[in-house]
């Protein structure tokens, strides 16, 4: 795991060392454990490093395979790596080094772009070709990892964050109106290629982009998410689809323990990160250390779920670490969370991630997480309705927008309203799904845009932040479209993830299954009280406030003369939302 950049010239200039060590420096927490630099001419590449496989010098990035005349810098794991140097060893392949990155090499000039089609685990990378100029640039199926993009002037750059390419200069800062309509409507998704920022772009998931020498790019997609079920498939029984989820999972598990250092587990209660910790356990792990969090309550809203997470321990026993917040401390370090955002990200889960990866990085380098279950699985509120539902853009958009487009009109200046660019989305989505239901429909653009842009994204930067890996078992590819393939009234049944429920019954205790399903609380920035409200008034009353560029003065006064009336939907503050798009701009030094 490790942040890469690179700027690539067409204009006869020398790559920008300068440019390069900016970017690198803005990675540095990504990669705490080493950094290395190659510039060759009109192409410049570093490297920021967390050591977890092979962990010696000879892994170190940018990695040049002089034989081959090829390079590579590279953030992620591959979980098969071992598997496929086997493979190449026997094609008469040799290597200096025992980790994944030179198989990434090895595997790039056997098989060309498709060998991306063999990988299990999560990446993001670029491999240049010293001979033809040629670079590669790749991500993920399920974009677990980043990779942003900026145009410049006779130039190419890329980075593992946003922030590492505003640090290089250079930047079209201004703001994108269709981001912001997904920013302020679509729960704070903003879909790729698009960010907040006109001048700054990220490779979809399951893309390969190619750049040749003379800045000619190309893009494609290698992979892409289906729904179609055989009529054996439609056929299957419920018992045989909780056999094959937990089969799937128990093989997903296992891959993620690849690592020359510890794997452990972050542990919410939830039935996710329990059935983690079950299977590994199951598998034989031992001495595993968990992590769990949890705030200060307010008013009647829980700040921990810690009885539940308690139990997991007591019955795996688990080497276990309860991490509890107090108010002021999660206050003290919004700030800083802030600031290890790529994107602006309104979830109140990113301060409690945030926090937890800070206390976990102490103890552990690597740890699985249980994300991507509820949108997979159908774990969410919204998916059972949508079983009978007869227009389910509407329906969808109901329950998972934050506002509507004439509410969106009404809280932005007027220069920003033009279409309604979130609903029009949501439509494409579903049109290109080729989803037999709509409820499939909704699981489709989950798993495939507001998954990556949301949760997973959330997870990446703040364990990165202190150079922690997450890996996701819920998200190998094989788990995510057997999951697809499932009919949907296996999974809305019984409140949801129905069919993993049932599953996980032969492995965990009931009250973890049977129990209301919880979220990651952070009570304190829902109901804005106290410091807390002090703290946003603060955002908004500052000169460097962007609140007055953007929105209406009518909308800012209605959401600050009663914050508490002004939750979305999906249980968010409405004034955090304004906020904290305000705060981050603010905090990356961006003028209104």
């Amino acid at each position: 795991m490790c942040g890469i950049c690179g700027e690539l010239r067409f204009d006869g200039q020398k790559a920008s060392a300068a440019a390069l060590d900016r970017m690198s420096a803005a990675l540095a927490p990504r990669g705490p454990d080493g950094a290395g630099f190659f510039v060759n001419e009109s192409k410049g590449f570093a490297h920021r490093r967390l050591k977890i496989i092979d962990l010696s010098d000879r892994a170190n990035q940018p990695m040049i395979d002089e034989e081959l005349g090829l390079g590579i810098v590279y953030n992620g794991a591959i979980y098969n790596y071992p598997e496929l140097r086997k493979e190449l060893t026997a094609l008469g392949y040799t290597f200096f080094s025992t980790g994944d990155t030179e198989v990434l090499i090895k595997a790039y000039h056997r098989w060309g772009l498709d060998f991306v089609k063999r990988l299990y685990g999560m990446f993001a990378f670029a491999i240049f070709d010293l001979k033809t100029g040629r670079t590669v640039l790749a991500r993920d199926r399920q974009g677990i990892k980043p990779l942003y993009y900026s145009e410049i002037s006779g130039a190419f750059r890329f980075a593992s964050s946003l922030t590492a390419l505003l640090a290089a200069g250079q930047v079209d800062t201004s703001i994108d109106p269709v981001a912001l309509h997904h920013y302020m409507t679509f729960h704070s998704v903003v879909p790729p290629p698009r960010t907040i920022l006109k001048g700054i772009r990220k490779v979809p998931p399951a893309t390969l982009m190619t750049i040749e020498p003379d800045g000619h790019v190309t893009e494609q997609r290698y992979w892409e998410l289906s729904f179609q079920r055989s009529p054996e498939e439609e056929n299957r029984s419920f018992e045989e689809w909780q056999e094959a989820s937990l089969t799937a999972l128990r093989t997903s598990v296992a891959r993620r323990l690849v690592a020359d250092v510890p794997v452990g587990v972050l542990l919410s209660g939830g039935l996710d990160s329990s059935l983690v910790v079950a299977l590994l356990a199951e598998a034989g792990q031992t001495d595993l250390e968990t992590f769990s969090i949890g705030f200060e309550s307010v008013g009647e809203e829980a700040g921990d779920e810690f009885q539940y997470s308690d139990r997991i321990v007591e019955r795996f026993g688990t080497t276990h670490h309860r991490i509890r917040i107090s108010s002021g401390r999660g206050l003290d370090s919004l700030g800083d969370c802030v600031r290890a955002m790529a994107e602006p990200m309104v979830s109140h889960d990113a301060i409690g991630f945030y926090l937890l990866s800070q206390e976990v990085s102490k103890h552990i380098k690597v740890v699985q997480s249980g994300q991507g279950a509820d949108e997979i699985f159908a774990g969410y509120h919204w998916y059972p309705p949508m079983m009978e539902s007869s227009d389910a853009v509407s329906d969808y958009a109901r329950v998972f927008f934050d506002q509507d487009h004439a509410d969106f009109a009404r809280a932005v200046r007027p220069e920003f309203v033009e279409e309604d660019y979130s609903r029009q989305f949501v439509e494409r989505c579903f049109a290109k799904s080729g989803a037999p239901g709509p409820v499939d429909n909704a699981l489709f653009i989950d798993a495939s845009v507001m998954l990556v842009d949301d949760p997973v994204k959330r997870v990446d930067n703040m364990t990165m932040a202190f150079g922690l890996e997450a890996r996701v078992p819920f998200l190998d590819h094989d788990v995510v479209e057997l999951a697809a393939r499932i009919p949907a009234r296996f999974k809305v049944g019984g409140g949801g993830k129905h069919v993993l429920k049932e599953a996980a019954r032969s492995v965990l205790p009931h009250e973890v299954i049977d129990r209301p399903k919880g979220y990651f609380p952070v009570p304190a920035l829902k109901y804005l009280r106290g410091p807390y409200l002090e703290f946003v008034n603060d955002i908004l009353d500052s000169p460097r406030s962007w609140s007055k560029r953007l929105f209406q003065k009518s909308y800012l006064d209605q959401l600050r003369a009663n914050p508490e009336k002004h939750i979305t939907p999906l249980r968010g503050s409405k004034l955090w939302q304004v906020a904290l798009l305000d705060f981050w701009l603010q905090t990356n030094n961006l003028e209104p």
